[in-house]
């Protein structure tokens, strides 16, 4: 894709799952990633692969829910100049509403909201001063049409659409573009542990049955839309929010 070359890209939670691919793409384009992933040793793993592959990476230790962890990560990563965001990290458990409590919602909205805005907060200024920049938000078709068991997960990803179109409305004239990606249901170690047990499997099967393509979305379905919305390709898109769900939801 054009214009992805050298560029300074940030993938947070990169260590496993969609990050990790999305951060092996970028690699494979050439741009120098930068990985901030809570798990330290998966990050560094994801980097080693990387560089095995001839591009640049650094991973970093970072809890996104941590504002002075991010601040102090995008200060050593700044200097260098920031070219695209791509906020990744998500977690939740699935639990129905009225059983849940506020333990649970404080470390929901905490990752799924806060960390992201925290995120924002931090490289934006830096985006804006260089006059260019593209943000990929990694949000959910929970925060479009809902989820079971989600409610918490499904209002921060919802708030995580409307933010995106927000900023990219304020920031339309800056040079600095912003996307939302919304997953479907995708086999990785967060849905895992979401499928353990009988009535787990029953839900993967399910959610099997009810995609028109049959199946779970995977890791790799995701890195393409991500680094093209991130590269020149895509110059005048902002403020879009796109499903990659195989059909299970769809839009316009």
């Amino acid at each position: 894709m054009r214009g992805l070359k050298d560029r300074r890209v940030i993938v947070t939670g990169g260590g496993s799952g969609i990050g990790a691919a999305t951060c092996r793409r970028f690699g494979e384009e050439g741009a120098h990633v930068f990985i901030l992933d809570i798990n330290v040793d998966n990050a560094q793993r994801t980097a080693d692969d990387i560089r095995a592959s001839g591009s640049q990476a650094d991973a970093f230790e970072v809890d996104i829910a941590d504002r002075d962890a991010v601040s102090a990560a995008i200060k050593d990563i700044g200097p260098g100049g920031i070219d695209v965001l791509v906020n990744n990290v998500g977690w939740d458990r699935l639990v129905p509403f009225v059983e849940s409590d506020t333990d649970l919602w404080k470390k929901v909205i905490d990752i799924n909201l806060y960390g992201p805005l925290h995120l924002h907060h931090a490289v934006l200024p830096v985006m804006i001063a260089q006059g260019r920049g593209r943000v990929v938000n990694i949000a959910s078709d929970a925060g479009r049409v809902g989820s079971t068991g989600e409610a918490v997960y499904s209002a921060c990803k919802g708030g995580i659409i409307a933010f995106t179109k927000t900023m990219a409305r304020e920031l339309a004239r800056s040079g600095v573009q912003l996307n939302a990606v919304c997953p479907g249901p995708t086999d990785t170690p967060l849905f895992a542990s979401f499928a353990e047990g009988e009535s787990g499997g029953r839900i993967k099967t399910a959610l099997e049955k009810a995609i028109p393509m049959g199946r779970l979305a995977r890791p790799d379905d995701f890195p393409g839309i991500i680094c093209f919305l991130a590269s020149d390709d895509a110059g005048f898109i902002t403020g879009q929010t796109i499903s990659v769900s195989g059909g299970l939801t769809m839009s316009g």
